[in-house]
């Protein structure tokens, strides 16, 4: 999950970077790196949390 995220984290960087050059909008670095890092941290977080509750509801076979 983690790698999935980064990649995210980089095409929309990557995006913005273009949106930017383009001058269709004005981005401030700060906020962005903020944005981008609450939107990363909010989806590790949800994607750990879905990894869990899918290994508590997988059946268990009696092996070690």
């Amino acid at each position: 999950m983690g790698t999935v995220v980064w990649g995210l984290i980089v095409l929309a960087l990557a995006a913005l970077i273009i949106v930017a050059q383009l001058g269709i909008v004005t981005l401030n670095g700060t906020y962005v790196l903020i944005g981008l890092m609450i939107g990363a941290g909010a989806a590790l977080v949800v994607g750990g949390l879905l990894s869990a509750r899918k290994r508590d509801n997988e059946p268990t076979t009696g092996k070690s």
